[in-house]
C-alpha cells in the first residue's frame, strides 16, 4: 500500500529514479511505497527510447516502489491508469483542461506537463514488482527549444509550489487509485481513465510509420491498447507506440 508518509530516499543526483530503484530492488527488501526522490537527473528515463529532461530544483522527478502482486501481468495498464488519475487529481486542483494523452503523458490544454515510465518485474503470471517513474514540471519558466509543447504547473497559473507539499498531495492521490485497484474496483479506475482521455470521441489525425489517417478515439482495451474508429467506420486496435497522435 502506498501512504503519503511513505520512507522517502533522497538523492542529490542520480542517472534516473528508475535505474536507481531498479538496483536497490535487486540488493535488498524495499518497504512497498518507497519513494525515490532527486534533485537532478544525469539521464532521466522516458517511453522506449525516450529521455525526460528537467530543471534542477524547479520540478519533481521521483519513482515509487509498488508490489500489484494481485494484478495479471496482460492488466498492467491498469496500473498507468491508477498513476494517471493520481497525478490528474492533483492537477485538477490547482487547474483546469488536465487530460490524458495515451498512453502515459499529462495534459494541460494540449501542452505536456507531466510523464509516466512504469517498469515492471513478472513473475508466472502476475505482476511481481513495479517501478512507477513520474516527471512533473512544477515551477520551471524556460524550456529547450525542442520541448515545444512542454509546460509548468508554475507557467499555466502564475503561481510557484512548494516541491515538498506537491510530492505528498500526489504520493497520496496515486495511494489512493491504487487502492481501488487493489479492491478491486478495476472498472471503476477504467472508466475514470476513460473520461479523463485526451481528444477521446473527437476527430483527430494520427500517423503510423507508414500513412497518415484521421480517426476518433473510442476507449482502450483490457491489455491498455488504444481503440480508434476511422471514418469509414473500421475499429482497430493499436498496442503502445504503434501509432502516434498529430496534434
Amino acid at each position: 500500500m502506498v501512504r503519503s508518509e511513505s520512507k522517502i530516499i533522497l538523492l542529490g543526483e542520480t542517472d534516473s529514479t528508475n535505474n536507481y530503484a531498479t538496483r536497490l530492488l535487486k540488493k535488498e527488501t524495499v518497504a512497498e511505497g518507497t519513494v525515490i526522490l532527486t534533485k537532478r537527473q544525469t539521464s532521466g528515463k522516458g517511453y522506449g527510447r525516450n529521455s525526460w529532461d528537467s530543471e534542477e530544483n524547479k520540478n519533481l522527478t521521483f519513482s515509487i516502489i509498488l508490489y500489484p502482486g494481485f494484478l495479471h501481468a496482460s492488466r498492467q495498464f491498469l496500473l498507468s491508469q491508477a498513476v494517471s488519475l493520481g497525478i490528474t487529481g492533483y492537477l485538477s486542483e490547482k487547474t483546469g483542461a488536465v487530460s490524458v494523452k495515451w498512453p502515459n503523458d499529462i495534459l494541460i490544454g494540449n501542452r505536456k506537463v507531466a510523464g509516466i515510465l512504469i517498469e515492471n518485474v513478472i513473475s508466472g503470471s502476475t505482476l511481481h514488482s513495479s517501478v512507477i517513474g513520474v516527471g512533473l514540471n512544477v515551477n520551471q519558466r524556460d524550456f529547450p527549444a525542442y520541448l515545444q509543447r512542454a509546460t509548468s504547473l508554475c507557467l499555466v497559473t502564475g503561481k510557484t509550489y512548494d516541491l515538498d507539499e506537491a510530492l505528498q498531495e500526489i504520493v497520496a492521490g496515486i495511494s489512493l487509485w491504487y487502492n481501488e485497484l487493489k479492491s478491486g474496483r478495476q472498472e471503476k479506475v477504467r472508466s475514470c481513465y476513460l473520461a479523463e482521455m485526451f481528444r477521446k470521441d473527437e476527430l483527430t489525425d494520427f500517423r503510423t510509420h507508414d500513412r497518415l489517417f484521421s480517426a476518433r478515439i473510442r476507449g482502450i482495451d483490457e491489455f491498455g491498447q488504444l481503440m480508434l474508429e476511422e471514418l469509414s467506420g473500421k475499429i482497430s486496435m493499436w498496442p503502445f507506440k504503434s501509432v502516434e497522435m498529430v496534434y
